[in-house]
């Protein structure tokens, strides 16, 4: 792509409106310097999210603001920043403000530094910023989801990831596919990383989740993946003549 931008970050968001413009502000300063550009995507809010962020590109040149015409999901925003993304390397946060994006650069520069087999370095939060009911749940999850998909990660529910554009339009889109993202990369033949990153108090709204929620979700899609890497088949080397 002409003029194309090294880095793409890619922030799905839904009612984020009093999080959102600092988010944007921490982004553009963390990437202060390099070439990039940040695209929040907009799941059909109703609380002025899509505006507060338009209100922004004068002051934040490499902000776009793409908006769901409906509600359709983290997983489905994810993917549609990431295609619009002009550049061959994502970086994705969640839009509440937990992630830290001063944390964002170093896991870029790790993806960069890898072999080109190297597809995605992930983000592990050190210290969870969540109420004990919810950091119980995803500990028994990632336990279950990590035994049965043998993916090696910890905290897959971490959104802070930098992965290789290439490599995750590769992978078979489904809903939640966001929370599945190492183990489906593994699949492909690529290899994965994480790296321990800070996680902060949510500042304002909601989590858009609950626990029993997630857990139906998990179950149902855990299945899922596991049927896609029993049904996956390597070629080996791939030889051109």
């Amino acid at each position: 792509m002409a003029d194309a931008p090294d880095i793409s970050i890619v922030v799905p968001v839904y009612d984020e409106a009093g999080a959102a413009p600092a988010l944007a502000r921490e982004i553009a300063a963390a990437f202060a310097g390099r070439s990039f550009e940040v695209l929040f995507v907009d799941d059909a809010s109703g609380d002025g999210t899509r505006a507060a962020l338009q209100a922004l590109r004068s002051e934040i040149p490499q902000l776009r603001v793409l908006a769901h015409g409906r509600n359709a999901g983290q997983s489905r925003a994810i993917r549609t920043g990431v295609l619009a993304a002009r550049a061959a390397v994502i970086v994705t946060l969640d839009g509440d403000g937990q992630n830290d994006p001063a944390d964002a650069p170093r896991l870029v520069e790790a993806l960069v530094a890898g072999p080109a087999t190297l597809g995605l370095v992930g983000g592990e939060r050190v210290r969870r910023m969540d109420g004990a009911n919810k950091r119980w749940a995803s500990r028994a999850a990632n336990a279950i989801r990590r035994r049965v998909l043998d993916d090696g990660a910890v905290d897959t529910g971490c959104g802070l990831k930098a992965f290789r554009r290439e490599a995750f339009l590769a992978l078979p889109y489904f809903d939640h596919i966001h929370r599945y993202l190492p183990a489906l990369m593994l699949r492909e033949g690529y290899q994965v990383a994480f790296q321990p990153v800070n996680h902060r108090p949510r500042g304002s709204g909601r989590s858009k989740y609950s626990n029993l929620g997630r857990l139906w979700a998990a179950l149902s899609d855990l299945q899922g993946v596991l049927w896609l890497k029993r049904r996956a088949r390597d070629p080996g080397t791939i030889e051109e003549d």
